[in-house]
């Protein structure tokens, strides 16, 4: 194995790599989706408004953090399909630069929205009661922003180099270092006041900053992986490049995710602030439902990059087969769960009864279609690894603005807030299907055009 590399994906047990890879990655975003649980959990023994609140956040923090993923996406892409064939100092150069666009972009971003506040969530549907509990929220979580965005960047150059193992466990230790500070700074203890929804925002800001010091340290000091000697600016600019052309696309199909979820909270806040609250609870039960799926995504992005710059396409076929079925049988498994579960779960994060149903019926209907939820995620991934960026933002519009929005639309005035339920069973199903048969099509097409060349 080339010292460049922790892990040579062109050769070797192609299930054994995955399972290697992909467990430290879902050990990770447990940590992750548990820090987002934590804080549901916690804030929604403030009350019910607390609740609401932060759910009216959701679609934000989505947006700042799709930019931010999409950029170690590119960045992860770019990393794995040089880090075989060029030599290591230009890969930290590149890794710098690419860190270097992350951080720019997100704080103009910051600054935009720490500006409107006010009349974004007024928008989103929340009245003047909620308005100073998100408020309080935000003005914390924006300033702790960079300490979410380079972690997030660095934790994707070190997967692009084919260690998954050290960013698990550094996103494990944010989530821990979240779960001991939340308790502490919501309620308080001691000399510590309760900060109440305040203090969720400063624990994640002081858990995301720990982790931001150690991803440096070990980037700079131990694996020298980046460089902070970015070179000339038209050099910087021809990186910046590269990254975009991944970034742009994967930011974009992200992006396109929250401010489809802005919209749904729009038509799900005319039911009621319970509803948002059960909406937000939902969601981030979904995010821990599907994170082995996410994580196989990200691993697969590797795995296709190392690939797809050797043109070893049966590898690659192998992998989306493996890892296609996985998703169904995972998809069905959880849904089974949450159909036996499902009131249970929801009441982990409140004793409101009516939220309790509506978030149960959130599981029974869109639960049904994880499975192909996790095929959209797997195709998507697979299309930024290979380096075609744009199916992945076309498949992910679709399923958002195509489908769920309008579908959401129409089916609230019928059936209430289950049609919008529905709206998202549909999307996820049709797109599923759709995004893994032209994923197929795509890649029959590019082994035929190398074959024919060489």
């Amino acid at each position: 194995m080339s010292n460049r590399v922790k892990r040579n994906l062109i050769e070797g047990d192609i299930k054994k790599h995955l399972l290697h890879l992909t467990w430290p990655m879902l050990i990770g975003m447990m940590g992750i989706v548990v820090f987002n649980l934590v804080d549901t959990f916690f804030v929604g023994r403030l009350g019910v408004q607390q609740l609401a609140a932060m759910s009216f956040t959701f679609p934000v923090v989505m947006f700042i953090n799709s930019i931010s993923h999409g950029v170690g996406i590119g960045t992860s892409s770019l990393i794995s399909r040089n880090i075989i064939a060029t030599e290591r100092e230009k890969v930290k150069v590149m890794a710098g630069r690419a860190l270097l666009l992350g951080v720019t972009v997100i704080l103009v971003f910051v600054v935009i929205g720490e500006l409107t506040i006010e009349p974004l969530f007024r928008s989103l549907g929340a009245n003047e009661e909620l308005l100073g509990y998100i408020k309080e929220y935000m003005h914390i979580w924006y300033f702790g922003v960079p300490f979410v965005v380079i972690p997030q960047i660095g934790n994707n150059i070190l997967r692009g180099s084919g260690d998954t193992f050290t960013p698990g466990m550094i996103m494990l230790n944010s989530a821990v270092m979240n779960v001991i500070l939340d308790p502490l700074l919501i309620f308080g203890l001691g000399p510590l006041p309760a900060m109440g929804l305040k203090g969720a925002a400063l624990a994640t800001v002081i858990s995301r900053g720990i982790s931001m010091a150690i991803i440096l340290y070990l980037l700079i000091k131990k694996e020298k992986l980046i460089t902070v000697r970015f070179g000339r600016l038209k050099e910087i600019f021809g990186t910046w490049k590269q990254v975009v052309y991944i970034a742009g696309p994967a930011s974009l199909a992200m992006l396109i995710t929250p401010i489809s979820i802005g919209f749904i909270t729009r038509i799900i806040s005319g039911f009621g602030k319970e509803a948002v609250a059960a909406f937000g609870v939902a969601s981030r039960v979904e995010m821990f439902a599907l994170m082995v799926i996410s994580a196989l995504g990200s691993v697969l992005i590797i795995f296709m990059g190392q690939n797809i710059s050797k043109l070893k396409y049966d590898r690659i076929n192998e992998a989306l087969r493996l890892s296609t079925r996985f998703s169904l049988i995972w998809g069905v498994a959880v849904f089974v769960l949450l159909l036996l579960l499902g009131r249970s779960v929801a009441g982990l994060f409140t004793n409101d009864s009516i939220v309790i149903e509506m978030t149960r019926n959130y599981f029974l209907i869109i639960g049904a279609s994880y499975g192909f939820l996790g095929l959209v995620m797997l195709s998507t991934a697979s299309f930024n690894g290979i380096n075609k960026p744009y199916p992945s933002a076309f498949f992910s519009m679709v399923r958002m603005l195509v489908l769920y929005v309008p579908l959401a639309w129409m089916g609230s005035g019928i059936f209430g807030i289950n049609g919008v339920f529905y709206a998202g069973m549909i999307a996820n199903v049709f797109v599923g299907v759709s995004a893994f048969a032209y994923l197929k099509k795509v890649l029959t097409r590019m082994r035929e055009n190398h074959q024919a060349a060489g």
